[in-house]
């Protein structure tokens, strides 16, 4: 099967998670190591800008496959929920027992949760013959999911000379959290004509 560039360059997004994440897994903040955030906060936006990069190529080459259409979406919860997961794990607990990220585990629950939810309903949405893309509210909600780790990697790395930014890390993890609960429910809406259906007919 040949590859097209986009899907190469989403494989290679994919080729940078891993590497982001066994940098992530190397962190320890009993014994802090800012170049260690710094690298994985450089891998992680160079893995969010390459999802612009392909879905762009493919728009304006005219090469949207059923590979790839598979392949982007999956590749970006695997960078962003994995980097939420690792965020909220043990690596990231100081000495004194205090979770640097400020990335609390009930978190992660509700991202994993919303993402199922709006997998699910695409699946049966486009199951049924409707489109199901992403909305300006999934787009929004992915922007800040970025943003957020990006600041969170660089804030833990300098906490003393970016201490301004570090104050403000935790208000926008929750505001980060609140626009991924509220862009679920604009797909909800978006599949309210199926969720309606309490029986089908039988033929």
């Amino acid at each position: 099967m040949k590859i097209n560039l986009p899907n190469q360059i989403t494989i290679g997004r994919l080729l940078l998670a891993i590497v982001f994440f066994v940098c992530l897994e190397q962190y320890d903040a009993k014994a802090p190591n800012a170049w260690l955030m710094d690298l994985s906060a450089i891998l992680f936006i160079i893995a969010a800008l390459t999802d612009i990069v392909d879905g762009y190529l493919a728009r304006k080459h005219n090469q949207v496959t059923s590979f790839g259409r598979v392949i982007d979406p999956f590749v970006d919860k695997i960078l962003v929920l994995g980097a939420y997961i690792f965020l909220a794990g043990d690596g990231f607990i100081d000495a004194g027992g205090r979770k640097v990220t400020d990335v609390a585990m009930w978190m992660v629950v509700l991202i994993l949760g919303r993402e199922l939810l709006v997998t699910s309903l695409r699946g049966v949405t486009e199951a049924a013959g409707t489109s199901f893309g992403a909305n300006i509210h999934g787009k929004a909600k992915m922007f800040l999911q970025s943003v957020t780790v990006g600041w969170i990697l660089f804030t833990v790395g300098h906490p003393q000379s970016l201490a301004f930014a570090a104050k403000l890390r935790l208000p926008l993890i929750y505001l980060m959290v609140i626009v991924t609960i509220l862009s679920g429910f604009s797909y909800l809406h978006a599949a309210r004509h199926l969720l309606s259906e309490t029986s089908r007919p039988t033929t």
